[in-house]
């Protein structure tokens, strides 16, 4: 492995970063490949009954055709990809982990973002490590303790790993806010276990 994790919150779960995981080649040839060859999809939300369209891409990939639902949206898992198989066997080697599903979100620029929210569906196994993997222009990245608000926050780099371990989906939530000055996109990729 090119860099070294750093201990963000080893509080109520534990959360590691990397920050040069891959290679600035590597997360360039990424981005350019999976922005033009993943099955993008506009995400729905609805709000007081009206179901609304968001600017934000998203795409669902697995080992198996798992269905995963979050958000009133569900979402039928792709076969893997090349490029997603090449990034999957590489955090199963460096992490000692297994993963079998990847979520994979595009940023069109820093108007886009997520709320707050914690990665702890049913469908997902409980207290499996989540891998967020970042290509393209770096963007804030936050956690907020659930009971007492504690808030620890981080710029996730081009070509960087973050790993949420342990129970941080059940003591914390995470959050990427708007930064209306980055015009750049940006990718992330949460490689997941599900049941």
């Amino acid at each position: 492995m090119k860099g070294e994790f750093v201990t963000l919150l080893n509080t109520d779960g534990l959360v590691r970063y990397c920050p040069n995981w891959l290679t600035d080649e590597e997360s360039n040839n990424l981005f350019q490949t999976l922005a033009h060859s993943i099955e993008w999809k506009h995400e729905e939300v609805v709000f007081f009954g009206k179901k609304h369209v968001l600017p934000r891409l998203v795409a669902w990939y697995g080992a198996q055709p798992f269905q995963y639902t979050y958000s009133g949206n569900t979402w039928n898992a792709q076969a893997w990809t090349d490029e997603l198989q090449w990034l999957k066997d590489k955090l199963e080697n460096e992490t000692g982990e297994m993963f079998n599903s990847c979520l994979l979100n595009f940023y069109h620029n820093g108007s886009e973002s997520m709320g707050w929210h914690s990665d702890n569906e049913k469908s997902l196994v409980q207290h499996a490590p989540i891998a967020s993997i970042s290509l393209g222009a770096a963007r804030t990245f936050q956690f907020k303790h659930r009971t007492n608000k504690g808030k620890v926050a981080i710029e996730l780099e081009n070509g960087s790993l973050l790993l949420m371990e342990k129970e941080t989906q059940d003591c914390w939530l995470h959050a990427l806010p708007k930064r209306l000055k980055v015009t750049e996109p940006r990718i992330n990729l949460t490689f997941r276990k599900m049941r």
